[in-house]
């Protein structure tokens, strides 16, 4: 198998981020798969990836804790001496479904901690890295990918923070997408809607409704993992080099509005 690069996957011990770790493996990378807290879920994710051929190595750290980015991305660096893919997946829902007009401080804090500030300040340092590569004439521009949600456009009251904090992520791929252009290092949002994961299992009900019976998504079905994982495998390999701050939404056809 081909060695197509190394990649950084944050939250990739479960759901979607697990998935693209799983398919970048399956496509030569060398795959840095890091958890917050599942250590097993992380090993069984990289026996894996080793199963089907590809290389990696199991991570923790909180993405929303900034003095553990620099530990993260060392550690990648001894392992395999350079970075050529980020992709910001690691975050979590709102802690309550809540009307917005009865949302919390601290509740706010923490998602938008993890699903923006963290993955921002990560970025910022791997951008530094990856520029440090290019100017040394390392034989690949790296990418970013962020993984958004249609909850960054489609306004949810009862998850105000979670809403606001994918919105915000969608900013930051274009902000670092004009940074880094003169580099060649392309930024992208990989805009997923429903997908069937842990984090969703709770509102199954609801949306087998939306999608089945009342047309929520053009496309019958929910979103899966791997529908999410092939986007990113697919930028990955060099699919979008004349792109960079597009949102690639793989969501079913649900942000087209239709009547």
């Amino acid at each position: 198998m081909e060695n197509s690069g190394v990649a950084l996957v944050t939250g990739s011990s479960r759901g979607i981020g697990r998935a693209i770790a799983l398919d970048l493996g399956r496509h030569g990378w060398r795959v840095a798969v890091n958890y917050r807290t599942d250590h097993a879920a992380a090993q069984s994710c990289l026996a894996e990836i080793e199963a089907s051929g590809g290389q990696g190595i199991v991570l923790q750290a909180d993405i929303s804790d900034l003095e553990a980015h620099q530990r993260l991305l060392q550690v990648v660096l001894n392992r395999f001496g350079r970075l050529d893919l980020l992709v910001n997946n690691a975050g979590i829902p709102s802690l309550q479904r809540r009307d917005l007009l009865e949302l919390e401080p601290d509740g706010y804090d923490l998602v938008l901690s993890t699903n923006l500030r963290g993955p921002f300040f990560l970025t910022q340092r791997v951008a530094r890295q990856m520029i440090a590569q290019v100017e040394a004439g390392i034989d690949r521009l790296p990418q970013i990918v962020n993984i958004g949600s249609i909850s960054g456009q489609a306004a949810s009251t009862n998850r105000a923070e979670y809403c606001l904090s994918k919105a915000g992520l969608g900013m930051m791929t274009r902000l670092f997408a004009v940074r880094l252009a003169s580099y060649g290092i392309n930024v992208y949002e990989v805009r997923p809607g429903i997908v069937a994961t842990d984090m969703t299992a709770a509102v199954q009900e609801k949306y087998d409704r939306l999608i089945l019976e009342e047309g929520l998504t053009l496309l019958p079905r929910w979103g899966q993992p791997e529908d999410v994982a092939r986007i990113v495998t697919a930028i990955a390999g060099g699919a979008l080099p004349y792109s960079t701050g597009e949102i690639i939404y793989v969501d079913g056809g649900m942000h087209n509005r239709h009547f």
